[in-house]
This record gives structure tokens, C-alpha cells and sequence, in this order.
């Protein structure tokens, strides 16, 4: 989290004076991170927390140091817990300014990639002064975000980093998911198709850890129980229509054994509390 304490006295930039777009950065844009992180966004719904005090994004500058107003990073997804919501369009963010915001990200994602393993991972970087320092600096000393996932779908590899005594301490996830107490959420691989697109991917899971679903599953759940309700109800229809059938049939039978044993209309209609008409309808066809 950011230290409230600090206090910048000099006027800062805002979002709207900071560019949202360096075309030189790392990693290209592909399908995958497109898909992964509108998944996660799409399905992050934190028990502890309503829709309003939640906010995701993905590759949206985050700007953390008010001293070097153009540093930045980009993650590939991230949760903040308590932000300021937004209800007209032209409150959207264009980025994420720390000074403006003082909140850090609670949660922050990275899909590996071999152009940006090394930055997210920070690995072979020492923190120099006058030269921006990588994501996992940022993350970890800067911004101290408590939660910090990198996601490898080639190698199927998923790894989560805990800040615990100011250091990130990776967390030993034996079935691949980890569960987040202060969310009611878990977040784990999945492998099944997203948008018809069939492979590995982030999800988060309930406390059953069954997969929080998408909009479109959720319609598709209910179109199948809408289905098999049909199904129940021409099931049940049926039924009854082949017990009316027989039942109607036995009582056809009775009445042709009475008047095979010579009683008028009116006596068979008395015994099996049935109309006239009807054993007079069966006596017309009889001996048909």
C-alpha cells in the first residue's frame, strides 16, 4: 500500500496530462491476453467486497513514483480493493496514477512471455537510481502489492507471491490454486473452453472451488435447465395421457362385460358411477 504519510508538495501531473500508450514497451499483443484477463475480470466477484468498491483492469499504466512523473508499468491484470468508483464515462480511467489514487493494487497478474520473463520476474536487474526499475521492484518495495501471480501457459506453470516482511515469498501451491481469504475467492488453472477456445487459463473459484462462471455459462446453465424442465414436463404429460388412456380403456371393458351379462344402461352406469351416456356411447360400438 501506499504510505499515507508522504505528501508531494510540488503540483503532479494527473491522468489526463500522462500518456496511456508507449508503443516501444515490452511484449507483444496476442489473442491470449485479450482473453485471459477479460476471463478474469469478467468473474472476479470477491464475497467480502461489492462490485462498486472493486476494480480490475488490464494493460492500463499504472504510474507509481511522483518523482519521476513518466515511470510506469503495465500489468497484464490487476485487482484494487477500495477504489474510488466511477459512474459516468468520462470518469473512465485513462490510467492508473498512484498519487492520485493512494491505494495500491491488491492483486496483480502477468502472463509470462519469453519478451517480458525476465522483467516480470526480475531477474538480472540490479534497482539503479536515474533507470526505472523492473515490475517485480515496483511491485514488491514500491508499490507493495500483498499478491503477486505470473501465469506461463506454455509451460503450464502457475506461481503465486506472497509480501510477507516487505519480500516476496513464493507460495507452495500443490494443486495449482491458491485461495484468497480476504476476497472469499480462490484463483487457480482451469482446462476447458473459454469463448470456444479450449486450453489452459486463470480462474477463480468459490469456497466448493467450483468455477465462478461467465455470463455466457451462466446462460448456457439456464438454457439446460430450461431444457431438461421441458423435457420433465412433456415427461409428466405424457404420463398422464397413457394413464387417462388405460384408465379410460378399463372402464370401456368393464361396461362391455356388464352388458355381456345383460344389465341396462341405467344399472351400469350406477355400478361404475360412470355417465349414461358414455356406457350408451360403449353399447352403440358394442359387438363392433
Amino acid at each position: 500500500m501506499v504510505d499515507p504519510s508522504r505528501r508531494w508538495q510540488t503540483p503532479l501531473p494527473t491522468m489526463y496530462d500522462l500518456p496511456s500508450e508507449f508503443p516501444e514497451e515490452l511484449g507483444l499483443p496476442d489473442q491470449f491476453h485479450e482473453l485471459q484477463p477479460t476471463l478474469l475480470s469478467i468473474t472476479c466477484k470477491p464475497s467480502n467486497y461489492s462490485p462498486e468498491d472493486c476494480l480490475t483492469a488490464q494493460d492500463l499504466n499504472v504510474y507509481y513514483d511522483p518523482h519521476h512523473t513518466l515511470w510506469h508499468k503495465r500489468p497484464d491484470w490487476f485487482l484494487v480493493l477500495g477504489a474510488r468508483h466511477v459512474d459516468q464515462q468520462d470518469q473512465l480511467r485513462w490510467s492508473y496514477v498512484i498519487w492520485q489514487e493512494g491505494i495500491s493494487p491488491f492483486l496483480v497478474v502477468e502472463l509470462l512471455s519469453p519478451g517480458t520473463e525476465a522483467e516480470d520476474l526480475g531477474r538480472g536487474s540490479m534497482r539503479l537510481a536515474d533507470k526505472p526499475p523492473n515490475k517485480w521492484q515496483v511491485y514488491e518495495q514500491i508499490l507493495k502489492v500483498p499478491f503477486y501471480a505470473v501465469f506461463d501457459r506454455i509451460q503450464n506453470q502457475f506461481r503465486l507471491f506472497m509480501l510477507t516482511g516487505g519480500r516476496y515469498q513464493e507460495q507452495d501451491l500443490p494443486e495449482r490454486r491458491f485461495w484468497f481469504e480476504e476476497l472469499g475467492l480462490g484463483l487457480g488453472v482451469w482446462t476447458g473452453p473459454y469463448r470456444g477456445v479450449n486450453g489452459r487459463w486463470l480462474r477463480w473459484y468459490d469456497r466448493n472451488w467450483t468455477c465462478i462462471p461467465t455470463p455466457a455459462e451462466e446462460a448456457e446453465t439456464a438454457r439446460q435447465e430450461a431444457d431438461r424442465e421441458r423435457q420433465r414436463a412433456e415427461a409428466a404429460e405424457a404420463a398422464f395421457n397413457q394413464a387417462q388412456g388405460e384408465a379410460q380403456q378399463a372402464q370401456e371393458r368393464a361396461i362391455s362385460n356388464f352388458l355381456a351379462m345383460g344389465l341396462d344402461v341405467g344399472q351400469i352406469a350406477a355400478a361404475l358411477g360412470v355417465s349414461e351416456a358414455l356406457v350408451q356411447q360403449v353399447r352403440d360400438g358394442f359387438g363392433d
